[in-house]
């Protein structure tokens, strides 16, 4: 849509134009043609070319209000972006309004009560940079990029969840604006159905601008990087033992062809590992004996495992890195050395120039939370499996698609995590909310989002009402 039709829909619903759309807002308006505007089109995710008609980088809530109204008055679909990690795109619109929370940023920690106020434009890694300059944390994921609005939202599973349970779980408020424009404070006391639903809903009930967040005490982890063999008895005793862990040690474990970094060795590039993140939350040297038995599994090919700071536990990332990606991701019972023969094997077949299976160790106190408690019902669960396989060309497509499926097939998962789910996979949003949890999600969806203005996203449509 160009500039004249963007403005054309505008009037014709009655709504202000591109120039007076600009006077009203505090933030910024970018359209097809301005500085920048490619840039502020790109997300995470490769291979996605939308050109949306506008690009609001909202400055407060009274902006988000303002584009949430335009966007029902119009009909034009809307967007919005945190990180713009989203695993299916929905960080931006085709031809619709991208409302872009990234240049709201304000952190505010409040020491006495170990809480924070933080805007959703925030990083993963800023956040936590911050929060780490007074010996604090929350619980977000394993990478720094990933905007904190969209990962919390869905649930939040990272390298402190066994220790201090999922992102919601720390999440005591938020500010949330509705499909009605209205801005609301949303806690257990305030509005508690958007509240129990926005803790895993992901972003169906509204665009929140602010959460109040909890924050534990954490100076130091023991953690990094630990590179195993990835044989079928490495790959079951490290989940084994990663479960049978103290919950201070949290595990993600990516079993992929190494990669060409330079501190392994080059004759093992290229040959299957297990690239595993640890993170203790406790005392170094109960860090290292928790740590132990995983590293007696095998001899390491690398052992990057020491006290440091939390932020440092993030993975590095590498700029201007945009994957094309088919993805499963799934619960799973566990993995015992029958499934982690699959896993290798599964592996060792792939035609991607990159396949992973990564393993996420759950449990602890994610677990202890009741499943009816919040919208991520998945709280029994033993294990994550996501299965990516990373491409370039378009034309690939089609046969990763098909492996990833295949793959999924055989580890017999259940399930699905909302904040991994696919472009594609639409049809599997509803495995993210198991039993009574969908009818209650698409019941407050119907009170509170009636027309479905929020609908790119992992959608839960509003409930039909009974005649």
């Amino acid at each position: 849509m160009h500039n004249s039709s963007l403005s054309s829909s505008l009037s014709s619903a009655g709504a202000a134009s591109i120039p007076e759309l600009r006077d009203e807002l505090r933030g910024r308006v970018i359209e097809p043609g301005d500085a920048g505007y490619d840039d502020a089109r790109t997300v995470f995710q490769g291979g996605i070319d939308r050109r949306p008609a506008a690009i609001v980088r909202a400055a407060d809530a009274a902006d988000v209000s303002r584009v949430v109204s335009l966007a029902r008055e119009t009909g034009l679909e809307l967007a919005v972006r945190s990180g713009g990690h989203s695993a299916a795109g929905h960080s931006v619109s085709h031809g619709g309004i991208v409302l872009d929370l990234r240049d709201m940023r304000t952190l505010a920690i409040d020491l006495e009560n170990r809480t924070a106020w933080a805007d959703t434009g925030l990083t993963a890694g800023e956040y936590t940079a911050a929060a780490a300059t007074c010996g604090l944390a929350t619980g977000f994921g394993d990478t720094g990029s990933v905007g904190i609005g969209g990962i919390t939202l869905g649930g939040g599973i990272g390298l402190l969840v066994r220790k201090h349970g999922l992102t919601i779980d720390d999440l005591l408020a938020a500010e949330l604006v509705t499909a009605d424009g209205r801005i609301l404070h949303v806690d257990a006391e305030n509005h508690p159905d958007l509240f129990w639903a926005i803790r895993g809903g992901g972003g169906n009930f509204g665009v929140a601008t602010r959460f109040h967040l909890r924050l534990h005490e954490l100076d130091r982890v023991f953690g990094g990087m630990l590179f195993l063999p990835a044989t079928p008895e490495v790959v079951a005793g490290f989940v084994a033992e990663a479960e049978a862990a103290p919950d201070e040690l949290s595990a993600i474990a990516n079993v992929m062809p190494a990669p060409p970094l330079p501190f392994l060795p080059q004759e093992r590039h290229g040959e299957l590992v297990m690239m595993a993140t640890l993170a203790y939350a406790g005392r170094p040297e109960a860090g290292e004996r928790a740590v132990a038995p995983l590293r007696a599994l095998a001899e390491p090919i690398a052992d990057m495992l020491r006290p440091m700071s939390y932020p440092e536990v993030f993975t590095p990332e590498q700029e201007g890195f945009h994957p094309i990606s088919a993805v499963r991701t799934m619960f799973v019972d566990g993995v015992d050395r029958p499934a982690a023969g699959t896993i290798v094997e599964h592996l060792r077949a792939s035609t991607a120039p990159m396949a992973v299976a990564q393993l996420r160790v759950l449990g602890g106190a994610m677990a202890r939370v009741p499943a009816e408690a919040t919208a991520f019902a998945h709280r029994g669960a033993r294990v994550m499996a996501n299965v990516v396989a990373l491409y370039e060309r378009p034309e690939d497509r089609a046969a990763q698609e098909a492996w990833v499926t295949g793959f999924a097939a055989a580890l017999s998962g259940e399930g699905a995590y909302v904040n991994f789910l696919g472009d594609d996979q639409q049809a599997r949003v509803r495995e993210a909310y198991p039993g009574p949890t969908w009818d209650r999600l698409a019941a407050i969806k119907a009170r509170h989002d009636p027309g479905n203005l929020f609908q790119l996203n992992q959608n839960i449509p509003p409930a039909m009402k009974r005649r």
